[in-house]
């Protein structure tokens, strides 16, 4: 488990509110899930500073990745390994909190989701 639990930053809860209303997904971690897959998928890596966790959404790993969370954790962790960082706990943490701050920043974009159906369009197509 990368975490026991986290916090959003407020500009991300703000963020997630106008994804939430465009797409009518109800669950902010069904959205914040779909922002880490899309940043994972991004060849370049996360910049900026780490989101602060200023705002009143808190998340625990569990609700975030669901069934799935071992899934979740190894594609943090061969991500961090195939960008040359270590996987120790702490270098995990950040590396999601990056990803999924970029993800949720994506996804926020006026111009990517204007429905539900633009989110299914983000899906990788089979090649």
């Amino acid at each position: 488990m990368i975490c026991k639990q986290f916090k959003l930053s407020q500009p991300e809860k703000e963020k997630l509110i106008r994804i939430k209303a465009r797409t009518g997904i109800q669950n902010w971690n069904i959205i914040c899930r779909w922002a880490l897959c899309w940043s994972l998928k991004e060849p370049s890596i996360p910049g900026g500073v780490d989101p602060q966790s200023d705002s009143n959404v808190e998340m625990t790993w569990n609700t975030f990745a669901g069934e799935y969370s071992e899934i979740y954790e190894e594609l943090i962790r061969l991500r961090c390994l195939k960008d040359g960082l270590s996987e120790d706990t702490e270098t995990l943490l950040r590396y999601f909190r990056l990803h999924l701050n970029r993800g949720i920043n994506h996804y926020s974009s006026r111009d990517v989701l204007k429905s539900i159906f633009d989110l299914i369009g983000t899906l990788p197509s089979e090649e």
